[in-house]
């Protein structure tokens, strides 16, 4: 076993330890109340719901991570195949908290939400959620009101809006049934209402009680706002697979071709990053073990050497590939990386960028050449590409390297992080090292060394637990940090939902600097 292999075994068995935090959910206790009830959890309802033996790529599941919110915030995102159709899942986890919505709920509530409208993908909602988590109001009521916004919007924008109800929808939770295309509720479980009981009583002084407030039965009979009666949540699961099954929904984008396996092993991946990010490694390497076949048409492979670009199918979709070679970016690779994305646009071709970049290159002679005006080029390039874009992070990605390659703020389709990435402004030693310059030449020739290397190393330890991919993914910086043996199955599974919409490039770019 390499010394690779075994730090990237160790990265891995920390990430599943975290993961396991997040299916916990509320932990034993609230887990077996739950079922004692007869209720199910959430990850056991998408598996009902999802199509037998098909994969459910859940997304963020880190999401809250160092924060002090649950991991996972409390609900479950993912794309999985219901009836033959791909759609967005989002199922609250009532274990925690009683599904209550906190900031990070809310915050994966709108990617799971973009990623539905991106890729033109159906909308299912797996209510059961006691409303905003109160202590964090000031935090939840405003943005929060985006939840609704994007229901109405992804109906209006003809994606189909469904909502299962397996329990309390209350205050303003109720709107998301009172949003969707279709709803869902269960006879005696469901309760939708805005006011419960309690407020109804203090308000107006109204006595009631769940059932005739707000329960199934009633919005079935009398306020319409149930579609469909189910008995139980295995019958309610039934529905909404037929609600899916009716919708003659049909993609958008074109068909793939076969698709081929690699003839180079993926579990090779696991050798392939350095423990060490400063020592560079050949990317073609990743490639040959995620494409279909093995098979990379390199594109300008001797001009700018530091950045590999070339065509290849991945579950047979044409992709384009942009990839680090030797960690920094040089006039000459921003001009290729330019060239490529515009070919990409011109066919048609969903591009994948896989980071591993300290940045673009900085010195008096690369500023006199035009280091900055070639950069921009690339992060042209990349900004107004209209082309569907895949981004991984491998290995490092610094600076506006990470720009250029099409970091979260591009707007990527989805983005993912393997175990050993790291991102952040610079290097922890660089970033130390540039604060410690500024600070002596603030203080003049009065200066404590002491006092400096204690700074420095607060600040490196800073910077190396800031850009860890745990972190950046508890912030939902990425969709995930994935094994990179998952790494194909996980880009096929974008590719697929991408292509649920249609796939054309841009036309024009903004101005290029000669």
């Amino acid at each position: 076993m390499t010394g690779n292999r075994t730090a990237m075994l160790t990265k891995l068995a920390e990430l599943d330890a975290e993961h396991a935090k997040a299916v916990a959910g509320g932990g034993a206790k609230y887990t077996g109340r739950h079922h004692q009830r007869g209720k199910l959890l959430p990850r056991e309802r998408i598996e009902l719901l999802i199509d037998e033996d098909s994969p459910f790529l859940e997304l963020a599941p880190l999401a809250g991570w160092g924060s002090d919110y649950p991991v996972g915030a409390s609900v479950v995102t993912g794309i999985g195949v219901v009836e033959g159709v791909e759609c967005v899942i989002i199922a609250n986890d009532p274990t925690v908290r009683g599904g209550a919505s906190n900031p990070w709920t809310l915050k994966k509530t709108f990617r799971a939400a973009d990623i539905a409208m991106e890729n033109r993908l159906p909308l299912i909602n797996l209510v059961e959620s006691g409303g905003a988590d109160l202590p964090s109001q000031k935090e939840i009521f405003i943005p929060g009101g985006r939840v609704f916004r994007d229901l109405t919007r992804a109906s209006a924008a003809g994606l189909p809006t469904i909502a299962l109800v397996f329990g309390n929808s209350t205050a303003g939770g109720a709107y998301i049934p009172g949003m969707s295309d279709h709803v869902v509720m269960i006879r005696d479980r469901s309760k939708v209402f805005l006011a419960g009981p309690p407020l109804v009583r203090m308000a107006t002084g109204e006595e009631s009680d769940d059932e005739s407030l707000g329960g199934a039965l009633m919005h079935a009979r009398v306020s319409g706002l149930a579609d469909h009666l189910a008995e139980d949540e295995r019958d309610a699961i039934r529905i909404g697979r037929r609600i899916v099954a009716r919708l003659n929904w049909r993609k958008h984008g074109p068909s793939p071709q076969e698709s081929r396996p690699p003839l180079k092993d993926e579990e090779d991946l696991l050798d392939l990053i350095p423990e060490d990010l400063k020592t560079p490694f050949d990317p073609r390497e990743v490639i040959a073990r995620i494409v279909d076949g093995s098979e990379f048409d390199e594109v300008k492979p001797l001009y700018g050497p530091s950045l590999v670009t070339g065509w290849a199918r991945l579950h047979g979709y044409p992709v384009g590939i942009l990839a680090n070679a030797r960690g920094v970016l040089f006039a000459e690779e921003s001009q290729k990386a330019a060239q490529f994305i515009q070919l990409a646009n011109s066919s048609d071709t969903p591009l994948i960028f896989l980071h591993n970049t300290t940045g673009y290159m900085v010195g008096a002679e690369y500023e006199r050449g035009g280091i900055i005006k070639y950069g921009a080029m690339m992060i042209n390039a990349v900004s107004n590409s209209r082309v569907p874009h895949l981004s991984v992070l491998m290995g490092a990605s610094y600076g506006a390297g990470h720009y250029g390659m099409c970091g979260r703020a591009f707007d990527p389709r989805f983005l993912f992080a393997w175990p050993s990435a790291k991102a952040a402004v610079m290097g922890p030693q660089q970033l130390a090292g540039v604060l410690s310059i500024i600070a002596r030449q603030a203080a003049g020739d009065r200066y404590d060394e002491g006092r400096d290397a204690m700074m420095r190393a607060a600040v490196e330890a800073q910077i190396e637990a800031e850009s860890l991919p745990m972190f950046l993914s508890g912030r939902l910086y990425d969709d995930g940090v994935i094994d990179p043996r998952d790494t194909r199955t996980v880009l096929g599974i974008c590719l697929s939902a991408i292509h649920s919409a249609p796939v054309k490039g841009t036309d024009g770019y903004g101005v290029f600097r000669p």
